[in-house]
């Protein structure tokens, strides 16, 4: 992301029943007004909020799980939909949507949802961490680098950057999990990310699976899923986002 848009404090949002433990919502972003599922722990909170941001397919089932089980680990977790409503079920389709997404629109919607998450009452806001898979995985990154309050960042699988001078905006904790045989993601790129932020000393955990591709820990992923490291990359998440988001 290269430029940061500045959204009025005022949000309007609506809500309304979805599932027992996700609720539809609404709010600003810049003129338009989109959509999101926020999943709330039970009890008063106040609670950790998380940023949640969908692979390239949109706002499916997948993703809305995950939020619903961040939710059960103790966070509001905004699942946002960057897709304006659309899902894909063919590669080219997601394919497709991924590159219509306007790059100043995707800054807007994910400064928005940090907002929207800041605005709720039962929201800590010096507690508000992303997270995203994929093409999600990417835009998580894009929110350390563009939020300097963020306390934290997942990023499974997503696009990096090693330039000094971008990576030194960030302030939040990052985790990045990886699969070694990820061709869109090299082991090198990886490797030289971690280096950097610690060369600027950022706070950044790093796990490989080195017999892992891309998308491993969705199981639609008929050919590439691996229960076993979906598992245990599922564990690591978990472990550092009460690390840094529960203290």
């Amino acid at each position: 992301m290269k430029s940061v848009f500045l959204l009025s404090s005022f949000f309007l949002f609506s809500i309304s029943l979805l599932a027992a433990d996700g609720k539809n919502v609404s709010y600003k972003s810049g003129d338009e007004t989109v959509q999101g599922v926020l999943y709330v722990p039970a009890g008063k909170g106040p609670f950790p909020g998380l940023v949640v941001i969908h692979e390239w397919w949109g706002l499916n089932d997948w993703v809305k799980e995950q939020a619903s089980k961040l939710a059960d680990q103790g966070y509001a977790a905004l699942a946002i939909d960057l897709y304006r409503g659309k899902v894909a079920t063919t590669p080219e389709e997601a394919h497709e949507l991924m590159r219509g997404v306007p790059e100043d629109r995707a800054t807007r919607d994910l400064h928005a949802a940090v907002e929207f998450l800041k605005s709720q009452k039962n929201v800590k806001k010096d507690r508000i961490g992303s997270i995203g898979w994929c093409m999600g995985g990417g835009y998580s990154l894009d929110v350390a680098l563009q939020e300097p309050t963020l306390t934290a960042a997942v990023i499974h699988y997503g696009h990096l950057a090693t330039d000094p001078e971008q990576l030194k905006k960030i302030n939040a904790a990052i985790l990045g999990i990886f699969g070694g045989q990820d061709r869109g993601i090299p082991v090198d790129d990886v490797k030289k990310f971690e280096q950097t932020l610690k060369q600027l000393g950022k706070k950044v955990e790093i796990v490989i699976y080195p017999n892992a591709g891309h998308a491993f820990e969705n199981p639609n992923n008929k050919a590439g899923y691996r229960a076993e490291h979906a598992a245990d990359a599922w564990k690591h998440t978990v472990d550092f986002l009460a690390r840094t988001l529960k203290k």
